[in-house]
């Protein structure tokens, strides 16, 4: 079974990815972070974020990999271990320049098509899984919510997380600056797919979006059966 979910940045994706893997075995494939090593990979490189060729062959050049559980999910590059490193506010905000770059995306769209077929079943979460990576995917999900939700929870993980020290209003904007550029980009924009099952999880707990996508899995598993 090959599980999608697409969905704007902070809308829970990786969470409830990690959830759903955990909970039916499946392998977890963090789109996110994979372009967040390719991100850190051209920062280490020298390489201007607005050289987009350079930028493509940096990342086309780089191992990127993920190793391990849903719980213990290692982000490796060129052979090492980068989970952390790729946390810093400076990657993240490179990883969303270079995700506008069609040749770095068609880079790591390969090589999660690999890896999705390697393992057989696999979740994953990012913005065009359902729609360009795994546009036949058994099941897909588009998660949304307002973006003061999606500011207010990122705003909080990275308060408990000490891993930034930007004020609620500053995360509010760069969340709506992430919505504009992955939605406006040429290649493999943010939509939902026409197949896709919405859920808004504004005012909803992780738990409630969690057992509303677990109902959906279980009756396409049983139809699969």
């Amino acid at each position: 079974m090959i599980i999608a979910i697409d969905g704007p940045s902070g809308a829970g994706k990786s969470t409830l990815g990690r959830m759903i893997a955990r909970e039916i075995r499946l392998l977890y494939i963090d789109t996110g972070a994979m372009y967040r090593a390719a991100a850190l990979a051209v920062i280490e490189s020298g390489v201007g974020l607005s050289d987009n060729a350079a930028v493509a062959r940096v990342v086309a050049q780089a191992k990127i990999g993920l190793e391990g559980g849903p719980d213990s999910l290692r982000v490796m590059l060129d052979g090492r271990d980068v989970s952390g490193e790729i946390r810093t506010e400076e990657v993240s905000q490179a990883s969303s320049v270079i995700s506008t770059i069609p040749e770095v995306r068609r880079t790591l769209v390969q090589c999660q098509r690999e890896m999705g077929e390697r393992a057989g079943g696999v979740v994953l979460d990012g913005r065009d899984i359902g729609t360009v990576v795994f546009p036949l995917a058994d099941v897909k999900f588009f998660l949304s919510a307002a973006p003061e939700a999606r500011a207010a929870r990122r705003f909080e993980e990275d308060r408990l997380k000490a891993r930034d020290r930007r004020t609620f209003e500053e995360t509010l904007a760069d969340i709506n600056t992430r919505d504009q550029r992955d939605s406006t980009r040429d290649d493999s924009p943010l939509r939902k797919a026409d197949d896709a099952v919405v859920i808004d999880s504004t005012g909803l707990s992780i738990d409630e979006v969690f057992e509303r996508m677990m109902e959906i899995i279980r009756e396409r598993q049983e139809k699969m059966s």
